[in-house]
């Protein structure tokens, strides 16, 4: 177990929409559970605005300030925030693993994961977070991305504790 001053790590993933694939939240449920032994989970969903295919760049940028609105208003002070953006820095499970191990060691058993709706995030949630992170320049469906980032989570703190899972 992963603890911070005797305090196990609190991860929260706040993201954009519901999730709706069943085999999605089958696969995040399994994450989920075997993360319970490194650290607590939990996941806050905020509503999505509605797209139209095609938007003007002022309406994308409106639909993003009122799903960061929601977003912030889920921020607790004191959390470190992680964004999930396509332009971050490309990461290795490693370094995600070293990351988590350094904001332990440093205190900091409170993080926050964004995922952003299908637009993507305000460019002011980016500007707030400690570290913006990519995994990958394809783009990923923002549900899929979900399980992706819990999988990873789940996998660096296996990193962490020196098991075999990562390799």
């Amino acid at each position: 177990m992963i603890m911070v001053g005797g305090m196990r790590m609190q991860i929260e993933i706040i993201c954009v929409g519901k999730l709706k694939e069943k085999y999605l939240k089958q696969g995040i449920a399994e994450y989920t559970k075997r993360l319970g032994a490194y650290a607590n989970l939990s996941i806050v969903e905020v509503a999505d605005e509605a797209t139209a295919e095609k938007m003007s760049t002022l309406e994308i940028e409106q639909v993003l300030d009122k799903e960061a609105d929601r977003i912030e208003a889920r921020l607790d002070a004191g959390r470190q925030v992680i964004v999930l953006a396509i332009e971050g820095d490309l990461i290795s499970s490693e370094d995600l693993a070293q990351r988590l191990d350094r904001m332990a060691l440093h205190g900091q058993s409170k993080v926050s994961f964004i995922i952003g709706g299908s637009l993507g995030l305000a460019e002011r949630l980016k500007q707030k977070a400690q570290w913006r992170v990519s995994f990958g320049r394809i783009t990923l469906p923002h549900q899929l991305m979900r399980l992706v980032l819990v999988e990873q989570i789940y996998r660096a703190f296996r990193i962490m504790k020196g098991h075999a899972y990562h390799k």
